[in-house]
């Protein structure tokens, strides 16, 4: 009787606890992460991939919200999690792969022990049929004791030439596997070298995503309105960006100037649509815009600003518009500011922002020669100055430098 009642008590406990779990599941917070969930009797890797195509789509729907410093940090979090996820399938694709390699090792070792026991066989029928093709039906009837042994002696030798084809057959068939295995295991083999090379790429992508995060979160201390603030800037700065290569700028002619020739002077602070001193260096024809790196040629000593951006590479021909080049503060399209912050509406960065590495330095120089305009428009609560180059010969060719005095 006790026992029956100290079985009905834990019981009950149990089933309290299990209700109390169960509550605290159902008061607790669900996380939009939470609702990529696998289905009953999936793999791991199935479930991992289920998981990655869903969270995939959250954080692109996401993207296409609206843009608050709290929505842009939920996408970087988002993207960590599908990094990670991305690794993990790759690690389990790995793993797969090296165990189909280790599977087909043992098959091929096992067939090529199977090999050399056939060879062998073989070998030795060989050389029984080689002893027994000397011995011709006249041999045969001769040495005969009866009948019945000549036919007896007939049929050995039969069995014996198919017993041989059918080991030539069974040889043939065991290399044909074997080199198959064999192939197939360098082909699998090869697969887990990209694999890696993958997976490198992967974890490559992860760290630089934590640095977006931890960036992001040190440039805008945490503040929606300091990140709005920041924001209007950009995207009144992109909009003027695009009037200007339209042609939509107030301008007016000055005349024509040389290359190297002091066009314009850095704004030694703010300015409208800028939060300090830096020359915005643009290359556009026909209003299509280039990256300025093919045209400006390749120097030493450039200090990098762009945290958390790579360096990038130069490759023109272009003497730099100032002086002491050059400290880079962003470079030309999906820069931290336009793939991260979406700065500019989603669309890229399209110049350099620069400055010179000699303080107090702010000298703007024209890249080539050609027919200085000056000129201004509306960006935010002020207007934006910048001057234009014309190039001789250059098909429509122009050089932008922006927030600048003249």
């Amino acid at each position: 009787m006790k026992k029956k009642l100290i079985s009905l008590f834990l019981l009950g406990t149990s089933l309290y606890v299990v209700s109390v779990i169960a509550l605290m599941c159902l008061s607790s917070p669900v996380h939009a992460d939470d609702e990529c969930v696998c289905s009953t009797g999936q793999d791991e890797s199935t479930c991992n991939a289920a998981k990655l195509s869903c969270l995939e789509g959250k954080v692109n729907q996401k993207k296409q919200a609206a843009n608050t410093l709290s929505n842009t940090i939920s996408i970087i979090n988002g993207q960590i999690v599908v990094q990670e996820l991305q690794i993990k399938q790759t690690q389990l694709e790995i793993n797969k792969l090296n165990d189909d390699i280790q599977q087909l090792s043992v098959r091929i070792a096992g067939l090529n022990l199977s090999l050399n026991q056939e060879t062998e066989v073989l070998i030795q029928r060989v050389q029984a049929n080689y002893k027994s093709s000397r011995t011709n039906a006249l041999d045969s009837v001769l040495f005969s004791s009866s009948l019945n042994d000549f036919f007896r002696r007939l049929k050995y030798l039969q069995v014996a030439q198919q017993h041989t084809t059918e080991i030539l057959k069974a040889a043939e068939s065991q290399r044909i596997t074997f080199d198959q295995e064999k192939t197939l295991k360098q082909q699998k083999q090869a697969e887990v070298d990209q694999k890696k090379q993958k997976l490198l790429v992967q974890e490559n992508e992860l760290n630089k995503q934590k640095t977006d995060q931890q960036v992001l979160l040190q440039q805008t201390r945490n503040d929606e309105s300091r990140y709005q603030a920041e924001l209007e800037k950009t995207l009144a700065e992109q909009q003027a960006l695009q009037s200007i290569i339209a042609g939509n700028g107030a301008e007016q002619r000055v005349g024509d100037v040389n290359q190297g020739d002091v066009i314009a002077s850095i704004i030694p602070g703010p300015s409208p649509c800028s939060n300090g001193a830096h020359l915005h260096f643009e290359v556009a024809q026909n209003g299509a815009v280039f990256n300025p790196a093919g045209y400006l040629k390749p120097i030493d000593g450039i200090i990098w600003n762009n945290e958390p951006d790579d360096p990038f590479g130069f490759s023109g021909n272009w003497n730099w518009p100032i002086n002491d080049a050059a400290r880079i503060n962003q470079g030309f399209g999906m820069t931290f500011y336009a793939r991260v912050r979406r700065a500019y509406g989603g669309a890229p960065h399209t110049g350099i922002d620069m400055i010179s590495k000699t303080p107090g330095d702010h000298t703007v120089k024209a890249v080539k020669s050609g027919t200085l305009f000056r000129g201004s428009i509306r960006c935010g609560a002020g207007q934006l100055r910048y001057v234009r180059v014309e190039h001789k010969d250059g098909g429509g060719l122009s050089s932008y430098y922006l927030h600048v005095n003249y």
